[in-house]
């Protein structure tokens, strides 16, 4: 049978990393999985409490943008983390962030719309893209802007639309507020939709980061519950959109999605609570920061920028090789740890950068350190 071009996107490479180390694991390997960006924590305890009782009832279709009290709890946090008074009209509740994705570049651009997104950044934003005949521009960041994109990078860009993550993935790096205003008002004064990736919030090391919506209403926010509130592979995001925009977006969701899936989103309400638990987890995170700058450069990757947020290390490894892909690979086989190679994250630059996650447990975090070093020390 026939297959579309639009079809023919590139694969997400951690996900192959992942089922080679899978593949080791089936053969009796012990690997170290510093590939994926999955805490090693469950959903909190009375979100996990919650689907319990839950499950005593028929779980069914809830209404397509969510359960109305899940939609005012989301709310409700915007005015906890940022000040920001929401109408819960405005969120949209989705089958994680994947699906605010589709929703949001469906609702904003027609076929053929150019929209720009930083490099290094998430990849499956490109494909995304891609897939719904949309045209990816790659807007090559800068060390100095510390791997974020800034008004210069867009002059001369031919752009309908543009994608901003702050907290980035790969670097973990953020945008200040005049960062993120400077990159807003170029983005308006040039009619140029924005969409800002925001599922790290809640993960910062530091400053906290800050909302689009901080700055204006004129942009979509996306967000989820698998990363702070982790819970991945309950599959539940959500986004915020302008209030002109929900019918719009509530018509997509209808027909492309029905609603997200009722047993998540009670899991979701009750997570929200769950503020102690959540924050015990970032202070886990935050001391496997501190180990992986403290002990990858003693494993040879001395190139890194320390990140604000989110859980990853970027590291250019340029001075060690050009073909990432095949370090991840020796490094996988040979030290049992997995990483992920930057041509994920940059389809150029990429072939000499690697990226390290923090996110599991501080003892699996040190004994992969130990591995690295051990390796690369005796290449």
């Amino acid at each position: 049978m026939q297959r579309s071009r639009r079809g023919q996107v590139d694969p997400f490479i951690v996900m192959d990393v992942m089922e080679e180390a899978r593949a080791l694991e089936a053969a009796g390997r012990h690997i170290i999985h510093m590939e994926v960006g999955q805490p090693g924590t469950p959903a909190p305890l009375a979100a996990r409490a919650a689907v319990a009782a839950a499950l005593e009832q028929p779980l069914g279709y809830t209404v397509a943008l969510g359960l109305p009290e899940l939609r005012r709890g989301i709310a409700a946090l915007y005015s906890r983390w940022y000040g920001v008074d929401l109408n819960p009209d405005r969120v949209i509740v989705t089958s994680g962030s994947s699906s605010a994705f589709l929703l949001a570049f469906s609702a904003l651009f027609d076929a053929g719309d150019r929209v720009g997104l930083g490099e290094p950044g998430y990849p499956s934003y490109r494909q995304i893209l891609r897939a719904l005949s949309l045209t990816p521009v790659g807007i090559p960041t800068r060390e100095e802007n510390r791997l974020q994109p800034v008004p210069a990078d867009l002059e001369g860009v031919d752009l309908k639309g543009l994608i901003v993550a702050s907290p980035g993935n790969p670097s973990g790096t953020m945008l200040s507020r005049e960062a993120l205003r400077a990159l807003m008002d170029h983005a308006a004064g040039r009619r140029i939709s924005f969409v800002s990736d925001e599922i790290y919030h809640g993960l910062h090391y530091g400053d906290r980061a800050v909302s689009a919506l901080e700055i204006s209403d004129e942009a979509y926010v996306i967000n989820s519950f698998s990363k702070y509130f982790s819970m991945t592979g309950w599959r539940l995001g959500w986004m915020v959109v302008p209030e002109d925009h929900i019918r719009t977006c509530e018509r997509l969701a209808q027909n492309m999605f029905i609603c997200p899936p009722h047993v998540s989103q009670v899991a979701a309400l009750a997570a929200l609570d769950c503020v102690d638990e959540l924050e015990a987890n970032r202070a886990v995170y935050a001391e496997n920061r501190r180990l992986m700058l403290e002990a990858l450069p003693k494993a040879g990757f001395h190139r890194i920028a320390p990140p604000d947020g989110a859980f990853y290390i970027y590291a250019d490894v340029s001075d060690l090789t050009s073909d990432s892909l095949q370090l991840a690979r020796d490094i996988l086989h040979g030290a049992g740890v997995a990483v992920t190679p930057g041509l994920d994250f940059d389809p150029v630059r990429g072939r000499t950068t690697l990226r390290f996650s923090y996110a599991r447990a501080t003892s699996d975090i040190a004994e992969g350190l130990e591995r690295l070093r051990q390796f690369m020390t005796g290449r």
